[in-house]
């Protein structure tokens, strides 16, 4: 078969390869290739090979009718140099396709056919629309709890996993859904403080508009190495860093690409998603946090009940020590929700400041002080003011800016959003609720979390008394169009009921 000359394609396709064609390329129009067809890449010396999603183009300053292009992934994994002599032929879809089509049926699937899946995932032999069609078939027929651990464990298996050599490796999740829910970032330097061992990787956002990852973002560095996360939580006892960079369970960040916009979070894959994190990251005892309210993931104390076995089935088969607590999801926890407001939150917690949110403040308190409980020298209920006495002594802030410096402290301050807009109340009154998630869409809208200065200051908070054109809170954004998107969802919807 003829050859073509490699060319580096300078487009971050960002978790899927992606390969390019010349529509004047001589191979293109005899061998009947198609665009957005999966294409298999032979070096012509040896056996390496990869596949790719095949894009054709017109423009000879992408790509010449002689070359095939490859995109940063792609050409990295490769690793080939430009200019090599390559071959292509159709890819043949993975033989574990056939399990989702049976997924897709409704039949449970045995731990050997997730592994194949997760494998086929991780090999990038599944393109974006094969694997939408995994994560639909597994959110719309469910999964039992067995298949659930299967999932977990293959997605385990198929990245690094970092042993500490430690009795006791300690870590925290929030299934989120809360937006300001900021407490990790001041959980953690409270936890290292205390001696504890935590390591703790985060996810960025899925669905809402700051994880812990963009948060801590505005601070340090989080994509880490798993030789500097050792490092970092070998002298600080703690880290705040992104999952995704160190290899732990790489599948879920590619799951994640894919979830993050169809707005997809089911309860199997989301504790599989969990779980495979932090048994990867060496956790030995884990606390997870589900709140409940009306606009919150889970809306009810009953379906939070059936979660909680769920993490507990899959935990305890996995090894972890697991404590599932139950909080108040009513409305959001910080007044910030973006990351650049959510981080100062964190820190005015951190400084003790009169003007720090109090419920951000307590509930980390109450989270921190149940982890410290893991300790064995800790009798149980005396964790909070074990907690509460790191904080007020300024110790919580100091090993939190330890950790920043540590990870990488960023130069230049992140600012907030240059534009603004201040949603006013329409009537004066008492606030009875607050939407979650539509603070959390308007946040989004107006850029959070790509742009980390974007996002939504709360004035008021449940309970809280209102006159007539105060202002309820405040909409940041970098971008006009952003903004008007964000003040378009208002005037349907402020997300606040007002009663008398």
């Amino acid at each position: 078969m003829a050859t073509l000359k490699l060319r580096r394609i300078a487009i971050d396709t960002y978790k899927e390869n992606v390969a390019y064609l010349h529509r004047n390329c001589e191979i293109y129009q005899s061998e009947g290739f198609q665009a957005l067809n999966k294409i298999e890449v032979h070096a012509s010396d040896d056996g390496l090979s990869v596949v790719a999603v095949l894009n054709v183009v017109d423009d000879e300053s992408i790509v010449e009718p002689g070359q095939l292009g490859l995109s940063e992934q792609v050409f990295e994994q490769f690793g080939l140099p430009e200019g090599a002599d390559v071959r292509i032929c159709p890819a043949t879809q993975p033989h574990s396709f056939s399990y989702v089509h049976r997924k897709i049926a409704g039949e449970a699937l045995s731990h050997e056919q997730y592994l194949d899946i997760i494998k086929d995932i991780a090999s990038n032999r599944y393109s974006k629309i094969e694997i939408t069609a995994y994560l639909v078939a597994c959110a719309e027929s469910g999964m039992d709890r067995d298949e659930v651990l299967y999932l977990t464990r293959a997605m385990v298996k198929t990245g690094e996993k970092i042993d500490w050599d430690e009795p006791l490796v300690v870590d925290k999740h929030c299934i989120g859904g809360i937006p300001g829910n900021r407490t990790s970032m001041l959980v953690v330097p409270i936890v290292a403080a205390h001696g504890l061992f935590m390591p703790k990787t985060s996810s960025r956002a899925i669905t809402s508009p700051a994880g812990t990852a963009d948060t801590m973002e505005v601070l340090s560095h989080v994509e880490l190495s798993t030789r500097q996360l050792q490092k970092i939580v070998r002298h600080q006892r703690g880290c705040l860093a992104w999952g995704g960079t160190a290899k732990l369970a790489p599948v879920d960040d590619v799951l994640i690409s894919v979830e993050r916009p169809l707005s997809m979070d089911s309860p199997g894959q989301m504790v599989a998603s969990i779980l495979s994190k932090k048994s990867a990251a060496g956790a030995t005892h884990l606390l997870v946090d589900i709140p409940v309210g009306p606009t919150a993931k889970i809306r009810s104390q009953a379906t939070a009940m059936k979660l909680r076995k769920l993490f507990e089935y899959v935990g305890d088969n996995l090894g972890l020590q697991l404590e599932v607590v139950i909080t108040d999801g009513r409305q959001p926890i910080g007044r910030g929700v973006g990351p650049v407001l959510e981080a100062r939150d964190v820190v005015q917690v951190l400084e003790n400041d009169p003007l720090a949110p109090q419920e951000l403040r307590e509930k980390a308190l109450h989270l921190a002080g149940r982890i410290i409980e893991f300790d064995p020298d800790v009798r149980g209920g005396r964790g909070y003011a074990i907690a509460r006495d790191i904080l007020d002594s300024g110790r919580a802030l100091e090993k939190f800016q330890a950790i920043v410096e540590a990870q990488g402290k960023r130069k230049r301050p992140i600012p907030l959003g240059q534009l603004s807009f201040e949603v006013k109340a329409d009537k004066a009154g008492q606030v009875a609720s607050i939407d979650n998630f539509q603070i959390a869409r308007i946040a989004s809208l107006a850029g959070a979390p790509i742009d980390k200065g974007a996002g939504v200051d709360l004035h008021k908070k449940m309970g809280d008394p209102v006159e007539a054109g105060e202002t309820l809170y405040t909409i940041y954004a970098e971008f006009q169009s952003d903004l008007n998107f964000a003040k378009e969802a208002v005037s349907h919807d402020s997300g606040y009921r007002l009663i008398k």
